[in-house]
């Protein structure tokens, strides 16, 4: 297995720059962009003491950052400190934005996130997307982008990037969908078929919901295994802080390790995939309820009922997923577990058979269960993350676009 790799989005964050005077500055912006971005509002004296450079080297970055539009003064700071009070520096509102993409079995989900980290518009189209082919679900997928970033820029925003989350194996070019056995597509190359204005890139849904919980959730570990899951179910493995992508880009394909190798089919071709019974709609079968349009809304309400069938279903569930997790516990020894996804909202009923089967399986002690406070919104917000992320890591490549438009 290859070294981690922190890929918050493909095309950009984390490329190594050239030990030159304009790499180091292109770098040191990048670190007055994360100052701020972390610890702001700040002034100039306050990210020269975070960084480590002088008040005349970053007073000269910051005038730069602020002409490109990635980052504004709010004025004085706030009083009550000793000495002449500097201007308070913060992330732009306007300007760059990220926007998020999510290709579900079920649905199309578009965001568009500012510098600041707060979603300024959204767009939803829900609808099964199985067995349907990639072209009429990327033109709808293209209506919606259209639709979010012309909302964004009513308010003072522009694209800085793309990104398209998919449940599906992803190769390290960033565009083609090697398989996605839930959406039934195989060597799709997505990037050919997206608007050609943005710079786009496709990930794993799993890989962003784990990025998501990274920069997003309160406490969490840097070390820690994230569980996506909903129709299928998708693992990502985060390790100091980065995430560990595997030779080909497929680490973390949980759903279809064998629970039990003579159990039922799976579309990935194997038997007794965790899919099967840990799934959203295998879930359903177990419990004898029909698939609706809001499944996991229909077992958290049939199990607060008392309704039997349906707490068995959700306690089978959660051993399945106990059994898979306990051979990537095992390997990994991760921080904690962290469930994301759709059936972050069945927990109540999930965690105790999955934390008992986890507790008795794992050869050391027993492994932190959490539940990801993002639920499914985990694999959109990262997708729009990533590309903030990338604005963060090299706001000089925006410098420059903004000067060229």
């Amino acid at each position: 297995m290859t070294a981690p790799l922190h890929e918050p989005h493909p095309s950009g964050p984390g490329r190594a720059l050239p030990d030159t005077q304009q790499g180091m500055r292109r770098r040191n912006l990048a670190r007055v962009m994360h100052a701020v971005s972390a610890e702001g509002p700040l002034s100039r004296a306050g990210v020269a003491s975070h960084i480590g450079l002088t008040r005349a080297a970053v007073s000269s970055l910051v005038d730069e950052l602020i002409r490109s539009g990635l980052l504004e003064e709010l004025g004085p700071e706030r009083p009550g400190r000793v000495g002449r009070p500097g201007s308070a520096l913060a992330v732009s509102g306007h300007g760059p934005a990220g926007i998020g993409a999510e290709i579900g079995v079920d649905h199309l989900a578009v965001c568009a996130v500012d510098l600041r980290g707060q979603v300024r518009s959204r767009a939803v189209r829900y609808g099964t997307n199985r067995g349907r082919s990639c072209e009429p679900v990327l033109v709808e997928l293209t209506g919606l982008v259209r639709q979010v970033v012309a909302e964004a820029e009513s308010e003072g925003l522009w694209p800085a990037g793309l990104a398209v989350a998919v449940p599906g194996l992803v190769a390290r070019d960033a565009r083609t969908v090697v398989r996605a056995p839930n959406l039934d597509w195989h060597d799709t190359d997505l990037g050919a078929l997206l608007p050609a204005e943005f710079t786009a890139t496709v990930g794993n849904e799993a890989n962003f919901g784990a990025l998501a919980e990274l920069w997003l959730g309160e406490g969490t570990p840097r070390d820690f295994l994230h569980v996506s899951a909903e129709i299928g179910i998708g693992a990502a493995v985060v390790v100091d802080g980065r995430l560990l992508r595997g030779t080909r880009g497929f680490a973390g394909e949980l759903g279809h390790v064998p629970v039990h190798p003579d159990g039922p089919g799976c579309p990935c071709g194997g038997r007794g995939c965790l899919e099967q019974y840990a799934g959203e709609e295998a879930v359903l079968r177990a419990a004898g309820l029909e698939p609706g349009e809001d499944r996991v809304g229909l077992l958290a309400r049939r199990a607060t009922d008392g309704d039997e069938n349906v707490r068995q279903a959700l306690r089978g569930a959660g051993e399945a997923l106990g059994i898979a997790l306990t051979g990537a516990v095992n390997l990994l020894d991760p921080q904690a577990v962290v469930l994301g996804g759709a059936l972050a909202g069945l927990a109540p009923w999930l965690l105790p058979s999955l934390r008992d089967e986890l507790a008795r399986r794992t050869a050391g002690p027993a492994c932190p269960v959490s539940v990801s406070p993002l639920g499914s919104e985990g694999p959109l917000l990262g997708a729009a993350h990533s590309v903030v992320r990338a604005v963060l890591d090299d706001p000089a490549s925006v410098a420059e676009r903004v000067e060229r438009a």
